[in-house]
């Protein structure tokens, strides 16, 4: 069978249990996703940017059962002053939610968005289906034409607490589709926060409007359930003397897939994306990042760690586009792996493409075992061996935390993967 016809039956295979919602301000956004997705289909394993992922469980019908795990730690960012907003298996939980009202931002549901001239009617779908050039991206299309639930942020101000977007599963066959607009007005800052595992399967965009001299702040922290499976997207759009920041922490899941596509179309714009992951075992995790420069003195950062052991395998895609008439761009991208056994694996495609002269950019990526001589001064000071490979691996994850923008969140981060390190070594 023709490998276009193979994509077509699983696209097809796919929408058959699938139903758009009703009309309304997003109909024609989600009515053109699709007819997007209808043609370029779902992706397969021959596809140029799924080489190294295969992504069966993400396009079967059905999603793989996933149990729920069950721990007795603390929630991520529970001793902060936070908005909490709490989603269960991909719906809106309103009891467990705060109120969404907050001096500075706008915040509503987007099942519950029903005004025909609503401000996300511009901005849903519109960052998503620009992002899918040059590169395919249709499970991103696959969540434009068929999400549910989200949220829909406008922030006209400079917000006094991080808003906090709370995953919990609760179902072992759970599939959630999920799709969230932010809106930053000019000069307008917030930190938003996401932690948990969400469903069994999870399909989420971001779509993130950052307008002149406009701050986003995002932390992220995908949930500890050791079976889940995930694919999500970010889509971000910046504007003059604006910035951009966000940093993804991994530790479970059976395969994860995290998409970053981000445009600088104004002049003085920053751009920092980065991530660390920690696996072990029947773990893949995929990052996969497409920053475009269109604009004058932009900066751009991809820092990218993954420590891996026990067969598990991780995935780095970065690609940096310099266009014509982008100037003084300065990009930097890094990737790297900490590989503690010989049968796990880090597989990387880093990419520069640039059509300016004035220009200052690097990528590099390494992948390697715990460097034996600083092994042995830990040892030599008497430090378990476990303990040592536990203290060098934090340092190794530490460029990356070093991104998060404010000192309690890294803090918090960094506890977060000492504690997973320590109930492995236990």
């Amino acid at each position: 069978m023709a490998l276009a016809e193979l994509k077509q039956n699983a696209t097809d295979a796919m929408l058959a249990g699938l139903e758009m919602p009703g009309g309304g301000w997003s109909r024609a956004a989600r009515e053109d996703a699709l007819a997007r997705l209808r043609s370029m289909g779902l992706p397969g394993r021959r596809d140029e940017y799924w080489k190294f992922t295969r992504p069966d469980t993400l396009t079967q019908p059905d999603p793989v059962p996933a149990a729920v795990f069950v721990h007795d730690e603390a929630p991520l960012f529970d001793e902060m002053d936070r908005l909490k907003l709490v989603f269960v298996d991909g719906v809106f939980d309103v009891e467990a939610s705060d109120d969404l009202a907050l001096e500075g931002i706008r915040i509503e549901r987007l099942a519950a968005a029903d005004s025909d001239l609503h401000w996300a009617r511009d901005l849903y779908g519109t960052l998503e289906s620009r992002g899918q050039t040059p590169v395919q991206r249709p499970l991103a299309a696959l969540n434009t034409a068929f999400a549910l639930d989200g949220i829909l942020i406008h922030v006209t101000d400079r917000v006094s607490k991080p808003v906090n977007l709370i995953y919990l599963h609760e179902s072992d066959t759970s599939d959630a589709i999920l799709h969230h607009c932010i809106k930053l007005d000019a000069g307008a800052e917030m930190t938003l926060l996401e932690n948990g595992p969400a469903a069994a399967r999870l399909n989420m965009v971001m779509e993130v409007e950052v307008a002149d001299k406009a701050r986003f702040h995002h932390v992220r922290a995908q949930g500890r359930d050791h079976e889940r499976r995930a694919a999500t997207h970010i889509f971000a759009r910046l504007g003059r003397e604006s910035s951009f920041k966000s940093f993804t922490v991994t530790v479970n899941g059976q395969m994860t897939r995290n998409e970053c596509v981000i445009e600088l179309t104004g002049d003085d714009a920053n751009a920092h994306v980065a991530g660390a992951c920690v696996g072990d075992g029947a773990f893949h995790h995929d990052d996969t990042v497409f920053v475009s420069h269109d604009a004058v003195n932009c900066e751009s950062r991809q820092v990218f760690k993954k420590v891996l052991r026990n067969g598990a395998t991780g995935v780095f895609q970065g690609k940096i586009l310099v266009k014509e008439g982008a100037q003084k761009t300065d990009g930097y991208q890094i990737s790297q792996s900490l590989l503690l056994d010989e049968d796990s694996q880090f597989l990387a495609k880093p990419e520069l493409e640039i059509y300016a002269d004035d220009v200052a950019c690097s990528h590099g990526s390494t992948s390697g075992a715990i460097d034996e001589e600083a092994l042995f001064y830990l040892r030599a000071r008497g430090i378990e061996r476990s303990e040592a490979t536990d203290l060098l691996t934090m340092a190794f994850l530490a460029e990356a935390v070093e991104e998060i923008e404010t000192e309690e969140l890294r803090d918090e981060i960094n506890g977060r993967l000492a504690s997973w390190l320590d109930r492995r070594r236990g």
